[in-house]
């Protein structure tokens, strides 16, 4: 099944916009896994099995396994969701931004060896960046925009023939650069107007939106300024709280971020 139909399906089967980010820091988990061999993928397989009904889409971030060099854990994740939970999009969050041969080489690690659904992408080398991902005809790949973070203003905002530059970027992978049908633009929460804009720009693009969470992002912004007129074409992730939400108490830590995650699946879904 291409990206967006997989998806389409799980926007509606878990009636949810929520994507749950996988970012394992073993110096967070509960003391009684610190330390364990398989601590990494046991954590992840936790989260996945506690908020799998609850989410649209799951996205490991890679640099906290290679970070600590478990690459193989990441494997194992991606293959336990992959037969586990086949009807969910499975995203790996890369950022990758190379060119040719090497970007080709990135694909592969992104699709062949990890079997995501789709990949986020940095645009600042322009198209040929992006193009060696489109032999992947089903895969999707997410472009960086607008992200959350405070210093994007220093690039995406500079005027390019009297627009910003995230809404020239915006405007050239909903066309040309969208071959496949399968592309996907990163726009942050923190800024919700300029959501507004991208979607203005997209149509129905799927958005992948980060800052819901611990980056402080308002979900009823975020929702009104991104959504489609269908009130779907949202990926809100949120990673940190999700998984870290467990507090002082008897709570499980999966059971923990349950909550967090069904809380935060509400939400979005009364604004929606």
């Amino acid at each position: 099944m291409k990206f967006i139909d997989k998806l389409s399906t799980a926007w509606t089967g878990n009636n949810s916009l929520l994507c749950v980010g996988l970012d394992p820091d073993p110096a967070q988990f509960p003391g009684a896994w610190r330390g364990r061999p398989q601590a990494i993928v046991d954590f992840c397989k936790a989260i996945i099995d506690a908020t799998a009904d609850l989410a649209c889409a799951f996205k490991p971030q890679i640099a906290y396994f290679a970070a600590v060099g478990a690459e193989d854990q990441l494997e194992e994740v991606c293959v336990y969701l992959r037969s586990r939970y086949p009807h969910i999009p499975l995203i790996l969050d890369a950022k990758r931004g190379d060119i040719g041969a090497t970007a080709h080489q990135y694909a592969r690690e992104a699709y062949d060896r990890y079997g995501a659904d789709a990949v986020t992408l940095n645009p600042y080398m322009g198209f040929d960046s992006i193009e060696p991902y489109l032999a992947w005809q089903d895969r999707g790949q997410i472009i960086l925009c607008r992200t959350s973070n405070p210093g994007g203003s220093d690039l995406q905002f500079l005027d390019v023939g009297g627009r910003p530059l995230y809404q020239r970027v915006a405007e050239m992978v909903a066309g040309s650069w969208n071959r496949n049908g399968q592309c996907a633009l990163v726009v942050g929460a923190t800024y919700p107007q300029e959501l507004a804009q991208v979607r203005a720009i997209v149509g129905d693009m799927p958005i992948l939106v980060p800052g819901i969470g611990a980056q402080g992002g308002d979900v009823a912004a975020t929702v009104a300024g991104g959504k489609t007129a269908a009130g779907s074409g949202l990926m809100i992730s949120s990673s940190r709280a999700i998984l870290y939400a467990k507090q002082q108490g008897s709570e499980d830590f999966a059971a923990a971020a349950r909550r967090v995650a069904m809380d935060t699946r509400d939400a979005v879904n009364a604004c929606r």
